[in-house]
């Protein structure tokens, strides 16, 4: 067997995440976690890896031997160092600012390498100085298996996410073109799928894909502007999701909704999560379930039902000592208290 087909016999997709439910306080509504924190390097960016490993592999851009290098930090690092230490390579990751045990530790544990470059935006240029195959988990932003796997689970009428690289909206958003058709209406006649085919009688909707914006994030703006080069120049507090500007692998045609949620918002929603399932979440899966109760609260509004699906991008308990430390949210001007009784009246709770 070649070096190349055992590493795509590792890359392969394993079990998949769970579903939790979650309380809303809308009839005929359901509201499903979908948990990456289950992930075996506990966050979402475990898919975003193996993508981006296995596409390296498939062009010949990683052989036996490559030393693999991205600029980046926090969960992705942890997972390429996963792989790349599955795969017998070297991995080297530049992180932005100074050297912290927290944040190095876990990829060393795994065998990589972490260099730390000031200021923050020079890790990209500093990673591709360094001889190996760069990543560039941004610039070639790989679709994964999220989709497949969560629409073999259930057919949800609304899935919401974050969006950081962006490679998750375009993978829901392809898999719902692609593979899904609307039923036949009352006239015969079949409804379009924005940018796909039409045609086909199923008794399961199509589902729609919501992006989660945090503030400063250029994605809710860009994508209600239609700028691709739509730029704020400003950095998201929301570890993993939110972008100065509109990344390549964003593709907002394969959005059906973008909705802006206020930082605090997605922090009192993130330890709203905790409290129900006793997972320490950070502040990207409470962006998403604030914005999930959103689309509750326009179903309910409607007389609709349905089911919504929001993906909790990871669970650790480094998020217990910003998130849900009122000290650390305090410091960065966040009032989580004024959305609290909003979220409790949305969920019942």
């Amino acid at each position: 067997m070649s070096w190349e087909t055992a590493a795509l016999d590792l890359l392969a997709a394993g079990a998949p995440t769970p579903l939790i439910e979650f309380p809303v306080g809308a009839p005929g509504v359901t509201l499903l976690l979908k948990d990456e924190s289950a992930q075996p390097t506990g966050s979402l960016r475990h898919r975003h890896a193996r993508a981006l490993f296995r596409q390296a592999v498939l062009n010949g851009l990683i052989t036996e031997g490559t030393t693999v290098v991205e600029a980046t930090g926090g969960n992705a690092a942890v997972a390429q160092a996963w792989f790349a230490k599955r795969l017998g390579l070297p991995y080297i990751v530049v992180m932005p600012g100074v050297r912290g045990e927290e944040r190095a530790r876990p990829v060393e544990e795994l065998g990589g390498e972490c260099r730390f470059v000031t200021p923050p935006l020079a890790i990209y240029d500093a990673a591709r100085q360094i001889e190996g195959h760069f990543l560039d988990q941004f610039g070639r932003a790989a679709e994964h298996d999220l989709a497949a796997e969560l629409f073999a689970q259930v057919r949800p009428d609304w899935v919401v996410v974050g969006a950081g690289t962006g490679a998750t909206s375009a993978t829901l958003g392809r898999w719902s073109r692609d593979h899904a058709t609307p039923r036949v209406d009352s006239s015969g006649d079949h409804a379009t799928v924005p940018g796909g085919s039409s045609g086909g009688d199923h008794d399961w909707p199509v589902p729609r894909v919501v992006v989660a914006d945090p503030e400063n994030s250029a994605y809710f703006p860009g994508w209600t502007l239609d700028a691709l080069d739509y730029a704020t120049g400003m950095p998201s507090r929301i570890e993993g999701i939110g972008r100065p500007r509109i990344e390549p692998g964003f593709r907002p045609d394969l959005v059906d909704l973008v909705i802006p949620v206020p930082d605090a918002a997605g922090v009192a929603a993130a330890r709203l999560i905790r409290e129900v399932t006793g997972l320490p979440v950070g502040g990207s899966s409470g962006t998403a379930l604030w914005a999930a109760l959103e689309v509750v609260e326009r179903m309910r509004a409607k007389g609709e039902s349905g089911l919504i699906v929001s993906v909790l991008g990871d669970a650790h308990p480094r998020h217990l000592t910003t998130y849900h430390d009122d000290k650390w949210t305090a410091g960065k001007g966040l009032d989580v208290q004024e959305y609290d009784a909003e979220l409790r009246r949305r969920t019942g709770s």
